[in-house]
């Protein structure tokens, strides 16, 4: 554990030099705000309001005890904070910005097809064991794919292994959804016809994370499932066709909910690549079936369709894309704003095909995982 070895007073921060050599800036806002103090001792709630010390505050006195507490007396509100050195160490974010950022996710293209037993779990494993349920969430969260083996075919059973994780997310599709071939369809999901790659709701400004089609008959002729890891498509993109990939960063494409049952309009403008704070990659949103007539700049629209063009080629190609068939008791599990998903068509007259369909937030994955291994 490293300790406190000597302390330097700058005038909007405090320098600490640790024992092994690495140095470390807290500014003082920053110190007095998270004041160990402050924090509810149930809600841990921070209680302390910093909008009411000055920009200017700073320390009258600082010294480290005698066993190792950095102690601080504010220049304001006659308070003083205490800090201990392993919090410090571990919220220190001059070295935490030293640290070059690394991708947890696992890319992947065609070649998985040969391996798809990696991204298979039993349903009694992730029931019967906190290991299973680790496991699920592990191929969830950094390959964005699972399926699911040997769960139980009755209507709505896919709730107990779901709630292994957490509670799933209401749409107004109802939780579960029916996939199954229907009079007068409201989405194309609900017919026999073929599914281009796609994610599903595009069109709300929070896409569900992740989704869970449970299989429990297919026995219809076609209907095979394909999947294809939008976060590869677009890492080659990054790394080969630049001016392709800054297009399907920076401009907007539109989406719409096309849902006739509906007494709402739904609608929302994103690239078709979203990235995070340390650059690498959020979301993806395509499909061809939702995307609205779009209103960008005439200026770019060439350049806009040229790179969708070549964006949706890419994610129908063979080189990324997997092919699979789901049978009875399968749960095909995947990140949905990662991977597209689609099917080949199926005849309704050949057999019967029924999924029933569940969302979840991604929060619910990344924390529960989170939770498990710490």
């Amino acid at each position: 554990m490293s300790s406190i070895s000597k302390l330097e007073e700058n005038s909007d921060h405090l320098k600490v030099i640790w024992d092994d050599g690495e140095e470390s800036k807290f500014n003082y806002l920053w110190l007095r705000d998270n004041c160990p103090s402050v924090h509810d001792k149930d809600s841990r709630h921070r209680m302390f309001n910093i909008l009411n010390v000055s920009t200017d505050i700073r320390p009258k006195n600082y010294n480290v005890n005698n066993k190792g507490i950095l102690e601080i007396e504010w220049s304001e509100g006659d308070h003083k904070s205490s800090y201990d050195p392993l919090w410090l160490r571990e919220n220190c974010y001059t070295i935490k910005n030293k640290i070059t950022y690394v991708s947890p996710y696992k890319l992947w293209d065609n070649s998985l097809q040969n391996n798809l037993k990696s991204i298979e779990i039993d349903h009694d494993e992730i029931i019967n064991s906190e290991d299973g349920l680790v496991k699920w969430l592990e191929l969830l969260h950094y390959t964005g794919i699972a399926i699911v083996k040997n769960a139980p075919t009755e209507q709505n059973s896919a709730f107990k292994v779901l709630n292994r994780i957490s509670h799933t997310r209401e749409t107004f599709f109802k939780t579960p959804f029916e996939v199954i071939n229907i009079l007068k369809p409201n989405n194309s999901a609900y017919t026999a016809h073929a599914l281009r790659n796609h994610m599903d709701l595009p069109w709300f400004e929070n896409p569900p994370g992740y989704q869970f089609l449970h299989c429990l008959i297919n026995s219809a002729k076609g209907g095979n499932s394909s999947a294809v890891d939008a976060f590869a498509v677009a890492d080659y993109l990054r790394k080969n066709e630049k001016e392709i990939f800054d297009t399907l960063v920076s401009v907007p494409l539109k989406f719409k909910d096309k849902d006739y049952t509906q007494e709402a309009y739904r609608s929302f403008h994103s690239p078709a690549i979203t990235l995070t704070k340390d650059g690498d990659y959020n979301d993806i949103r395509f499909s061809v079936a939702t995307m609205d007539t779009l209103d960008c700049n005439p200026d770019i629209m060439e350049k806009v369709y040229k790179a969708h063009h070549r964006f949706g080629n890419l994610l129908h190609h063979e080189k990324y894309q997997i092919n699979f068939r789901l049978e009875p008791g399968d749960i095909f599990s995947f990140n949905n704003r990662r991977l597209l998903h689609g099917r080949t068509e199926f005849d309704p007259n050949s057999g019967h095909r029924h999924l029933q369909g569940y969302y979840m937030d991604r929060d619910e994955i990344i924390g529960r995982l989170n939770y498990l291994k710490k």
